[in-house]
């Protein structure tokens, strides 16, 4: 589009699109206009004239008085063609342009084909006082060209406005099925590679027979010269219309490897006002809505982490309850946010949570864990659910020593629990509103243990972690005395990563 603005009395079409769609049209129509007099001239019959060299210079006087007229009235009506002009334009300049654009080539083709109806009429006359019979032939031959020329000249035209058909049908798909469709456009191929050069050796042969002026040698020299023209015409119309219905399917086979290959940001421009458009506008939505999906998927992960959403992603529907699983669970406290809160701005403590929370993340992924919830200061990690871990308990122990070492460095103090055993994992809530999680007694031991870590400022695990922990990692780890933990009643044996301080 030239004018984005869209100005009454202003072209929809900008001066680059403009010059190479007059310089198409012109050169095809000064190609025809030449082929018709040469046929005219040397190859049809004629008749007998008194003088046929007179009759060739007074046609060419003429033709040359006709160009020198009509290429700049057809200049202007050209660029009419293309402008915001009239009520309409005014009261829906965007529907205007969209009409403009897609009915360009058609109301191109009916500029010139009055233009060469014109001619048809002209010549005609001018050679009815040499011989009727020549007038008829002259007029026969410039019908059949005009016909090809339009022709031609509508195929370039829809090929050449691509570009603004496709801005044009950005924002909305094609719908009209008033302009050629998939199954019409291979008719225009045909009558420009077909029917035009067969009509025309048909009017040559009637006029044989009819006439019977025809020798074997002018006979022959008018089937050969419109049966080369014939088969030039024949293998470009081919390729065209090869070209017109692959381009789209093609540009569409692209975009769909590139969307096999997860590249959801690829669309195809659709500039195509047929069936084949509509292809090109429902793959665009096709993919809108798979980023769409995409999008509510990361989201979704991210409140309820990757492996838990690609799990409801696979199930057939919401189902409520669980399955008993070993898992190892790891409890992680913040000490002092409390105070921290109180001291603090609310967003000095919110950026201090984040920078917490992200070392949490990245240790506990990195063992292959889940962070379950948050909760205010706090972080639950589950290990083992809902996806399978080799050794949950050997992990769950791992992420919790490199998560104290880390917390270490950046100078902030948790207290870290771990326990393991048996729990069900499963969906918790209401079909309207659930979530997964996982219920049993190693996560309320994990945060009692956190307690017992909190006073310490350390990493305290139970000795059942340990029992089903790995051999290599429990023998990182120091077992200590049996401690009965707040709110339950029977002792809970605990350790500590070697070398750290013995929780009593």
């Amino acid at each position: 589009m030239a004018d984005p603005a869209l100005r009454p009395g202003g072209s929809v079409l900008g001066l680059p699109i403009r010059l190479l769609l007059g310089v198409a049209v012109a050169l095809a129509n000064f190609g025809g206009a030449a082929i018709v007099f040469a046929l005219s001239a040397w190859v049809v019959p004629q008749g007998e004239l008194a003088d046929a060299g007179a009759v060739r210079l007074l046609n060419i006087a003429v033709l040359v008085g006709y160009l020198v007229v009509v290429t700049p009235l057809g200049i202007l009506a050209g660029r009419g063609l293309f402008r915001l002009r009239g009520r309409a334009a005014r009261r829906d300049p965007q529907r205007r342009a969209r009409r403009l654009v897609l009915y360009g080539p058609l109301r191109l083709v009916v500029m010139l084909a009055l233009l060469w109806g014109c001619a048809v009429v002209l010549f005609g006359l001018v050679n009815l006082r040499f011989s009727w019979r020549l007038a008829l032939s002259v007029a026969e031959t410039i019908t059949v060209g005009g016909i090809a020329t339009c022709s031609l000249s509508y195929l370039l035209g829809e090929r050449i406005l691509r570009g603004p058909a496709s801005v044009i049908l950005a924002g909305e798909p094609p719908r009209s099925r008033a302009l050629p469709g998939v199954l019409l456009r291979p008719v225009l191929f045909w009558a420009l590679g077909t029917a035009v050069p067969i009509t025309g050796l048909l009017l040559g042969g009637v006029s044989a027979l009819a006439f019977r002026d025809v020798s074997a040698e002018r006979l022959a020299v008018m089937i050969l010269s419109i049966g080369v023209a014939a088969l030039l015409a024949g293998i470009l119309t081919t390729v065209g219309a090869a070209r017109a219905a692959a381009d789209p399917v093609i540009s569409v086979r692209r975009a769909m490897q590139r969307v096999e290959q997860g590249d959801l940001d690829v669309s195809v421009p659709v500039y195509d006002h047929t069936e084949l458009g509509r292809l090109q506008a429902g793959f665009n939505t096709m993919v809108e809505g798979l980023r769409e999906r995409e999008r509510l998927r990361d989201l979704f992960g991210r409140h309820v982490g990757q492996d838990v959403a690609r799990a409801a992603a696979a199930s057939d529907g919401v189902e409520l309850g669980g399955e008993v699983r070993r898992v190892a669970v790891l409890f992680v406290d913040l000490v002092g946010s409390t105070a921290l809160a109180v001291e603090r701005p609310p967003h000095e403590v919110v950026e201090l949570l984040n920078r917490f929370f992200a070392v949490v993340v990245e240790a506990v992924e990195r063992r292959g864990g889940w962070i379950n919830k948050f909760e205010g200061d706090a972080a639950l990690a589950v290990f083992g659910a809902p996806v399978a871990v080799a050794d949950p308990a050997g992990s769950a122990l791992a992420a919790a020593r490199e998560l104290a070492e880390e917390l270490a460095d950046r100078g902030i103090t948790a207290g870290i629990g771990v326990s393991a055993g048996d729990a069900v994992a499963g969906n918790v809530g209401d079909p309207r509103r659930y979530e997964y999680t996982v219920i049993g007694d190693p996560v309320n031991e994990a945060a009692r243990l956190t307690d017992l870590a909190k006073n310490r400022g350390g990493v305290v695990a139970s000795g059942a972690a340990l029992d089903l922990a790995g051999a290599a990692e429990a023998a990182r780890w120091d077992r200590g005395d049996a401690v009965v933990l707040r709110g339950r009643r029977t002792p809970t044996e605990v350790a500590t990563p070697q070398g750290a301080l013995r929780v009593r």
